[in-house]
């Protein structure tokens, strides 16, 4: 990860500690503007979003989280409950079950 990214990343996080939330998810989203493949950053927006109560937009980079990697457990766990804190019950089921899927050691298709 280079150097500025990190340094970002890790102020934002900062920012969580502090509650700051409104400043994390300008933070994160810089980060992945710096680098859209940058899954961690993905993460920690969609979950400082939702802890915003900004839930649809959770959903979305929690979207973009699981396209980078959908071998990640906590990546679907996570679009889970961003799914659930935004009233889609029917797609908080379906990543709830890739979740479980992954934890059982299965894998999760893609298209690749």
């Amino acid at each position: 990860m280079p150097e500025a990214l990190e340094e970002i990343f890790d102020a934002a996080t900062g920012d969580i500690a502090l509650g700051d939330l409104d400043a994390a998810v300008e933070k994160y989203r810089r980060c992945v503007e710096i680098d859209p493949a940058f899954f961690d950053g993905w993460h920690a927006l969609g979950m400082a979003l939702m802890k915003s109560g900004r839930h649809a937009e959770a959903v979305e980079a929690g979207l973009r989280a699981v396209q980078l990697d959908p071998q990640n457990q906590l990546a679907w766990s996570s679009l889970s409950l961003f799914h659930v804190r935004n009233g889609n019950i029917k797609e908080a089921e379906a990543a709830g079950g890739k979740a479980r899927i992954l934890s059982w050691g299965g894998k999760i298709k893609t298209d690749d």
